[in-house]
């Protein structure tokens, strides 16, 4: 019998991956395509839904060649919570004011609706509360308020589906309009078994989305992994050279597919806190630009500055919460590739054959010290990391980056401190955010990383030694894509559910855990860590008077 495969597709900010996954979760192949991005004003990014989906198609046909159509079972798409905009015909409707056609995504960091998010957020409706209470602009409902306000003749009034990225990708492969859980609750305020609150879009001005049932938004939904219609239309098949009726499921944003691809793996033998314990013992951290914290739980549970409870937005059945830091990897770079050195460390780490970051993990290690880790080295240098505002948890977009403890000079030495004191300041901050989700009543015990950040050894060991729980690496480094197959497998039939597919394809390669000794250490950095925050606070209340 000929082996079986899943098709995992993720359209990311600027590319399409698609990846070739066997039964078992072993990644065969990959494929990557740019897509285009235009910036049609100042904070606006907008992309054209064919360029995505002709992109989506070379990548699978990539992936599959050589690969009986038969053998593919099932294919899954997660993307960037991007707005897409139809006409009653399907065709794109342009979402810039000079009306280039085809460009009819907003994308999900088109900071265009800040206005509009702040307006949302003033008016206190009770769907803010499943949003830590804050509306961001990157949500949908702003973004449909400013095309309302801004586009009413050109957009708004030709409109007939606003779609998330994720929902498009699965309508153009099915046919089908219905909408999965994961887009429409995190992004829409969508609250399952209710439905949508017609008191919410009527207090916005955006009551016509009403009509018809809520047709222009989603009047079906379904759990991520659930088949949907008939599964590949004949046109669609032809394009992706994929057999008809090949079972496509409902779909997932990009950073809760990597959630899906790491949280459930089987961690038996590990000898980890979550073996032999449900997977609300887990977070799942997906680390690149920036960081998305995901928990699930059986009851809703309410954290304050973090996204949720959703129910099924990621796993069918749980409540998902889900933190994050806007800036991680963006961050190391910035503070990186902004000092004085960095020149010399280029130069440096070329010599030796490295990336910078492993080059500066290698220089740090043989820094004079006196005790065996590095972390101590940066004991009088103290960062906040927000540079790019708070979003868990403490939801405040206008807190600053603040660092203490600088000297005059600036050689690589003082570079590596400040990388190092960063790295740090990250870790933190994910211990910040588990203080809040502990609080609220979430038990976790393990961190499961992937993404970008996960391949970089200090970030990781830094993690678990200023968190104080192991790490989980995964053992397939492409856990987005694999999270996407195992929407497919889910879809197929061939597991009886999410969590099993997870529990059959995701594993565990690595384990890192904390060094004990640096206990109080980081107990010591975290007081300072949080009184960087409120002495923040106290120089905006001391300087806002007059």
């Amino acid at each position: 019998m000929a082996e079986g495969f899943y098709v995992g597709v993720d359209v990311g900010t600027a590319s399409v991956r698609a990846a070739l996954v066997t039964r078992g979760g072993r990644v065969t192949r990959t494929a990557e395509e740019p897509v285009r991005i235009w910036e049609p004003g100042a904070g606006q990014f907008v992309q054209s839904s064919g360029d995505i989906w002709g992109q989506v198609c070379k990548v699978v046909q990539s992936v599959t060649r050589g690969v009986a159509p038969s053998q593919v079972r099932g294919l899954g798409f997660d993307a960037t919570c991007s707005l897409v905009v139809l006409d009653r015909s399907f065709q794109p409707v342009s979402v810039t004011r000079d009306g280039a056609p085809q460009q009819n995504v907003v994308m999900w960091m088109d900071h265009r609706a800040e206005e509009q998010a702040a307006r949302i957020t003033g008016g206190g409706h009770h769907v803010l509360q499943r949003m830590g209470g804050v509306m961001s602009p990157e949500m949908q409902p702003p973004k449909l308020l400013w095309l309302k306000e801004n586009l009413k003749d050109t957009c708004w009034s030709s409109a007939a589906h606003f779609l998330d990225l994720p929902d498009f990708l699965s309508f153009r492969a099915t046919g089908s309009l219905t909408r999965s859980l994961c887009t429409l609750v995190c992004k829409w305020t969508y609250c399952p078994p209710q439905g949508w609150d017609a008191g919410f879009w009527r207090s916005i001005g955006l009551e016509d989305l009403l009509e018809d049932g809520c047709s222009k938004i989603g009047s079906v939904t379904c759990p991520p992994g659930a088949p949907l219609g008939d599964g590949l239309t004949q046109d669609a098949a032809v394009e992706l050279g994929l057999d008809p009726g090949t079972a496509v499921a409902a779909s997932l944003i990009d950073a809760h597919a990597g959630g899906l691809g790491v949280l459930g793996a089987d961690v038996g033998g590990l000898h980890l806190p979550c073996e032999d314990t449900p997977i609300t013992t887990r977070m799942a951290m997906i680390c690149g630009t920036s960081t998305c914290h995901m928990v699930v739980s059986e009851q809703p549970l309410f954290v304050p500055g973090v996204w949720g409870p959703c129910l099924s937005a990621m796993v069918p059945g749980l409540w998902l919460n889900e933190g994050g830091q806007s800036a991680t990897g963006r961050l190391i770079d910035h503070v990186v590739k902004g000092h004085a050195a960095f020149a010399q460390l280029q130069e440096r780490a070329h010599q030796s054959g490295e990336n910078i970051y492993s080059f500066l993990n290698s220089y740090l290690s043989a820094m004079p010290r006196p005790h065996a880790a590095v972390d101590p080295l940066a004991s009088g240098l103290h960062v906040w990391p927000d540079f790019h505002g708070n979003r868990s948890p403490l939801a405040d977009a206008g807190l600053k980056g603040m660092v203490v403890g600088l000297p005059l000079s600036q050689t690589l030495d003082d570079l590596a401190l400040l990388y190092l004191a960063t790295v740090q300041a990250l870790a933190l901050g994910t211990r910040h955010i588990l203080d809040a989700m502990k609080a609220a009543g979430h038990d976790i015990r393990t961190l499961f990383l992937c993404g970008g950040l996960s391949k970089n050894a200090l970030f990781v060991q830094i993690h678990a030694s200023a968190t104080g729980l192991p790490v989980a690496l995964p053992e397939q480094m492409e856990a987005v894509l694999l999270g996407a197959a195992i929407l497919g497998g889910c879809a197929s039939r061939d597991y009886g559910s999410i969590q099993e597919a997870m529990e059959k394809m995701a594993k565990v390669g690595k384990v890192v855990g904390p060094d004990g000794d640096l206990q109080s250490f980081y107990k010591r950095k975290y007081d300072v860590f949080l009184r960087l925050f409120n002495h923040q606070r106290e120089y905006q209340a001391l300087m806002s008077h007059r």
